[in-house]
C-alpha cells in the first residue's frame, strides 16, 4: 500500500479460506470464464456470419452477448490472478475502472431488454408498421442510447468519487463494486441522491417499462388465437427470464452494498459470486435454446 500517493492500492478481503482453497476457487472460475466467453462469442458471431439474424431482435441479443464478453474480461482476469496471489490487492484507478464496467454494462444491458420489449411489440401488435418503425437507424439509435447513457452516467459518479479522500484501505468484496463507497472519510449526500437518480432510470423505468409492455403484449395476443399466443410467448418468454435473472442479481447487489454488516464473510462471498457468474452465464444458454433461429444454426455448428 503506498500511503504517499494518496492510498494508490487496496486490499480485497472478500474470499473465504483462500489459502486452503485457492486452486479449487481458481479451477472454477477459470471453467465459467472459459464458459462464458464461448458461449457469448458464439452467440455474437452467429448473429454476425447469417443474415437470417440480421433483425433488431438478434441484433439486441447479440449486444447483450457483447456485454457480456467485455464486464467477463475486466473481472474475471484480476479474479483469477488474485486466487494465485499472495496479496489480493488492486489500485484505485483500477478499481474505479472495474466499478465503471460493472455498472455501465449493468444498465446497458436494462436499456437493451426494454429495446427487446418495444420491439416485440411492434412485431407482434403492429406487425404491419414493424419496417417502418423498426428501421436500421432506429436499432443503432437504440444501442447508442443503451451503451452511451450509463456509461455517461456510471463515468460520472466514478469521476465525483476518485476525488474523494479514502479512510479505509480493505473491502469486502472480491471485485469493485457500491461497497467501495464505504472506504471513503465522508458519505456524500450528493453522490447519494445522483445514485437514486442513476437507479430510477437505468433499471426501474427500463424494467417497469419491459413488465408493461409484454403485459400489453399478452393482453392483446390473448383474443387473437392459440398459434398467436403461442408465438407471443416463444419469444417474450427468454426476455422475461433474462429480466428476471438480471433484477434479482442487481437486488443482490444493492442488498449487499446496504447491509454487508449483517452478512457473514461466506454469504457475502456466495452472493457476490452470483452477481458476476449467473447472467452472462445463462443468457447464451436461454437463448440458444430458446431461439428457435439460434438452435437451429447452433445444431449446425456443434
Amino acid at each position: 500500500m503506498d500511503v504517499k500517493s494518496n492510498v494508490t492500492y487496496l486490499i480485497i478481503d472478500g474470499f473465504v479460506d483462500l489459502n486452503k482453497y485457492r486452486y479449487a476457487y481458481f479451477f472454477l472460475m477459470f471453467t465459467v470464464y472459459v464458459l462464458i466467453m464461448c458461449s457469448n462469442s458464439i452467440i455474437v458471431c452467429l448473429i454476425l456470419i447469417h443474415k437470417n439474424l440480421h433483425e433488431p431482435m438478434y441484433v439486441f441479443i447479440a449486444a447483450l452477448s457483447f456485454n457480456s464478453v467485455l464486464f467477463s474480461t475486466v473481472i474475471y482476469p484480476k479474479l483469477l490472478t488474485d486466487f494465485l496471489s499472495e496479496k489480493q490487492i488492486i489500485s484505485l484507478s483500477a478499481c474505479l475502472f472495474q466499478y465503471f464496467i460493472y455498472y455501465s454494462l449493468a444498465g446497458s444491458d436494462f436499456l437493451l431488454l426494454a429495446a427487446m420489449a418495444f420491439d416485440r411489440y411492434v412485431s407482434i401488435c403492429k406487425p404491419l408498421q414493424y419496417p417502418t418503425i423498426m428501421r436500421k437507424s432506429t436499432v443503432t439509435l437504440f444501442l447508442f442510447l443503451a451503451w452511451l447513457w450509463p456509461a455517461a452516467q456510471t463515468a460520472t459518479a466514478a469521476v465525483l468519487v476518485g476525488f474523494k479522500k479514502l479512510c479505509r484501505f480493505t473491502f469486502t468484496g472480491i471485485f469493485c463494486n457500491n461497497s467501495i463507497f464505504k472506504l471513503y472519510c465522508v458519505s456524500s449526500a450528493g453522490l447519494a441522491i445522483y445514485g437514486v437518480f442513476g437507479l430510477i432510470n437505468s433499471l426501474i423505468i427500463p424494467v417497469l417499462f419491459v413488465l408493461f409492455t409484454y403485459a400489453k403484449i399478452f393482453i392483446i395476443t390473448y383474443n387473437r388465437g392459440r398459434e398467436v399466443r403461442k408465438k407471443a410467448a416463444e419469444t417474450c418468454l427468454p426476455h422475461l427470464m433474462v429480466l428476471f435473472s438480471f433484477s434479482c442479481l442487481v437486488t443482490y447487489d444493492i442488498v449487499i452494498a446496504r447491509l454487508e454488516s449483517n452478512f457473514s464473510k461466506t454469504a457475502r462471498l456466495v452472493m457476490t459470486s452470483q452477481t458476476i457468474v449467473y447472467n452472462p452465464l445463462l443468457n447464451p444458454i436461454i437463448y440458444g435454446l430458446k431461439m428457435k433461429k439460434i438452435l437451429r444454426h447452433l445444431k449446425i455448428v456443434i
